[in-house]
């Protein structure tokens, strides 16, 4: 069985168990088990387990069963269920008795123990202004690229999409904004179906290369998710301009992830080293518009990002900014693996949406944890900068719930453009919890 298979609330724990002889990360749902058995004292293997707990650490989903490459199904409820195998029960005991213990020993400390993706926002945030969302739309994803000719080719030839504007901007308003002196830059805002993107080349300063031994779990990773009607002539076609992979292959995710069964996708990289992705969504999954096979290249479904800890990137998003949570799984298998193109990948996925635009979508890693942090002093114009647009009704206002929460911003404070070149009057870039990019902007 698997805890997440129960629906549970969860919390998140890291176990040191004498069954296993090892540590392992485990997301356990501890009301619940309270009642579904007798609890235990807190004998020495518990109190080991809860002190593990307490040290912090990643989360995962998963009892620790050797070689089991499928995922095991929850047990059928009643004196009927038939008899799992020996190794199972004894696994699952065991994460049952430490969950208990692991819930004394939070209690006794007066740790805190929440559900897992609460579909609501913190109360006490400010979210809300004048009863509205702060975040209204997410109006496009930005990309710092190093040669804007070479990149406008490529994404117009190669993925279709279609050149709307062309500005070059320089002065104090955009070095504040961008939070960076003496800037001049090149701003080319290209559109696929209804969503747009940002290339932005800084002519001065120059910035950083992108990381040539970038991986998909570096917390600096980012990335757009391309909707295509047919992913065997998607992938035709970026082999013909000798594209270069990320992912092994076009991937099929297993039918066994009822969330993700059926979904094709492949990782590979622009020009520049930026990670894409182009995806197809089976019929019944992903939204309606998606199912058109008029065209091969449709639009952006959402920018994912990979974060340390989903809990702590939803006090940014959700309950800061407003998205909603709108789905959620948890991805592995050999699929998974190749996708990504690392060993042992396993991912906790969490979507997220504003009222229109793309989504953003988070990569939690729960394994392997050895994703690196964003680099120390980046700046917008290295190529590995992403910053993703959303728009709102009162900047300031925005910008002040933030702040509030104590996030790190990249302006220093609100900025009043002096024209509508880049399509917004006013702006503010702070940072979410892992360093990725957010522009706060109004019309």
């Amino acid at each position: 069985m698997r805890i997440a298979d129960l629906r549970l609330p969860i919390a998140d724990c890291r176990l040191w168990t004498a069954d296993f002889k090892k540590t392992f990360p485990c997301r356990v749902a501890l009301p619940q088990l309270i009642r579904m058995a007798p609890l235990p004292s807190l004998d020495k293997e518990g109190l080991a387990a809860a002190t593990g707990c307490c040290r912090g650490g990643s989360s995962g989903l998963e009892l620790p069963t050797d070689g089991m490459r499928t995922p095991p199904q929850p047990p059928p409820l009643g004196p009927s269920a038939p008899t799992s195998p020996p190794q199972l029960r004894r696994g699952a005991y065991g994460v049952l008795k430490c969950a208990q213990s692991v819930l004394v020993f939070l209690l006794v400390l007066g740790c805190p123990v929440v559900s897992s993706l609460s579909a609501e926002p913190d109360p006490t945030s400010a979210t809300l202004l004048n009863g509205t969302s702060v975040v209204r739309v997410v109006d496009a994803v930005g990309i710092t690229v190093a040669d804007m000719d070479r990149s406008i080719e490529f994404f117009s030839n190669v993925l279709r999409f279609e050149k709307v504007s062309d500005v070059e901007v320089t002065g104090g308003h955009y070095e504040r904004l961008q939070g960076l002196f003496g800037l001049r830059m090149r701003v080319v805002r290209m559109k696929l179906g209804d969503e747009s993107i940002e290339l932005t080349e800084y002519l001065a300063p120059r910035g950083r290369p992108f990381p040539s031994d970038t991986r998909s779990n570096d917390h600096w990773f980012q990335h757009v998710a391309i909707i295509v009607s047919d992913m065997d002539a998607a992938y035709r076609i970026l082999r013909r301009y000798k594209v270069q992979h990320a992912s092994s292959g076009p991937q099929r995710l297993p039918d066994w992830n009822k969330n993700a069964g059926g979904i094709q996708a492949f990782y590979f990289r622009d020009p520049d080293g930026h990670f894409l992705e182009i995806l197809q969504f089976p019929e019944g999954k992903g939204d309606s518009r998606w199912q058109r096979r008029d065209q091969l290249f449709l639009g952006i479904d959402h920018t994912a990002i990979v974060v340390d800890d989903t809990e702590e990137s939803l006090k940014f998003y959700r309950d800061t900014l407003g998205f909603k949570v709108v789905g959620a799984s948890e991805n592995y298998d050999t699929e998974q693996e190749h996708l990504n193109n690392v060993f042992g990948a396993r991912l906790r996925i969490t979507a997220l949406r504003a009222s229109s635009g793309p989504g953003i979508e988070f990569l939690e890693y729960l394994a392997p944890r050895d994703g690196r942090p964003m680099p120390v002093g980046a700046k917008a114009n290295d190529i590995a900068h992403w910053q993703t647009r959303v728009l709102t009704q009162d900047v300031a206002a925005a910008a002040q719930a933030t702040r509030n929460r104590k996030f790190a911003f990249v302006s220093p404070g609100v900025i009043n453009l002096p024209s509508k070149d880049l399509g917004i009057s006013k702006g503010v870039l702070v940072r979410d919890p892992d360093g990725h990019v957010v522009e706060l902007a109004e019309r």
